[in-house]
């Protein structure tokens, strides 16, 4: 018989801290019926819907922001494919280059921006690409867990060939499971999160962030609107802009994470209440809108280029729909696209 390990109050601390305090969640609270309407959404105690500042006080809580030029760091966890890979490459550095016609990706990102710290410091104008490392064998399994994944960021950083580097003050190490790879709550109103590392699992408190795709299990929930869930009947997909319908869709959950992770790091920055253990952050109150009129289960007013695919802003070379972002000037949901701001 093996030996039961010794339960330390460490242990019981990491346990409970980990519990308590929930990472960060990108979720997808589509009512079971579809119209075009902008009805308010509740979820959560909440209210969300384009215009509307009524009901959020988001506020800033001392902690840190990344105020230092962003490295991204993807870690491809199993089986992705080149065309997919490019896709997501090509949406990270998009954000700060200007190169791009408006509406952009970077002028969605200077909402971003918008945000400080008490030193006078603003989020970093610059996110960059960064080393990027393969899992390809699945070295925690197919199921996933929110403390399992620490141990694919672990493994990434302490790699015998190419670790990737520490940075703990402006890196964004970013998750990316594949299709076959089930993270525990997913599709179950989760498409993302994120959170930090621990120490005593990783050896360092690093900012990550985890999207999965959704392709397998529930492209009708993470990657909305370019597919549909059963629960909407009469509701047609849009066309994606990139031809891959789930690698679409997280580009919206990643943006999502990277922009509140960047304003809420270590879960003690910019979120709206008081209570830490249930954040809302400057992307949560903006979910599922895209443009203008967006709220409740209307994605707001969306583009189409000349193959009748669905954008709401532009890359460098490609197009994406991506959510807006809460903009605390004005208080309310702000995108490139808007057409009246």
């Amino acid at each position: 018989m093996g030996t039961r390990p010794a339960i330390t109050a460490a242990t019981i601390l990491l346990f409970l801290g980990f519990f308590l305090v929930r990472p960060a969640e990108s979720w997808r609270p589509w009512p079971r019926h579809f119209k075009n309407s902008t009805d308010s959404l509740s979820f959560g105690g909440s209210k969300k819907f384009e215009g509307s500042s009524e009901f959020v006080k988001l506020k800033y809580h001392m902690g840190p922001i990344l105020t230092a030029n962003i490295t991204v760091y993807p870690i491809w966890y199993g089986s992705w494919q080149p065309s997919q890979k490019r896709i997501i490459r090509e949406f990270i550095n998009s954000i700060s280059d200007h190169s791009a016609p408006e509406p952009s990706v970077a002028t969605w990102w200077k909402t971003v921006c918008l945000y400080g710290d008490q030193t006078g410091a603003n989020v970093s104008a610059t996110v960059q690409l960064g080393q990027e490392k393969n899992d390809r064998l699945y070295s925690v399994g197919k199921k996933l867990t929110r403390l399992s994944v620490q141990s694919v960021i672990k493994s990434a950083i302490s790699a015998s060939t190419r670790p990737l580097p520490i940075n703990p003050k402006a890196g964004v190490y970013l998750v990316l499971t594949a299709e076959d790879v089930y993270m525990d709550d997913f599709c179950n109103n989760v498409c993302g999160f994120h959170y930090f590392t621990f120490p005593s699992i990783v050896g360092y408190t690093l900012p990550f962030a985890w999207a999965g795709n959704s392709a397998k299990f529930c492209p009708g929930v993470c990657a909305y609107p370019f597919s549909v869930p059963d629960y909407m009947p009469g509701a047609k997909p849009v066309k994606s802009p990139n031809d891959d319908v789930a690698v679409d869709g997280m580009i919206s959950v990643i943006g999502h994470e990277i922009a509140e992770l960047s304003t809420d790091p270590l879960l003690n920055a910019w979120f709206a209440g008081d209570n830490p253990n249930f954040p809302v952050e400057i992307a949560d109150l903006c979910e599922g809108i895209y443009g203008t009129g967006g709220g409740g289960s209307y994605t707001g007013q969306m583009l189409n280029d000349e193959f009748g695919a669905t954008y709401n802003m532009n890359g460098i070379r490609r197009r994406f729909l991506v959510q807006w972002i809460w903009n605390r000037l004005v208080n309310y949901c702000t995108g490139p696209n808007a057409l009246d701001q």
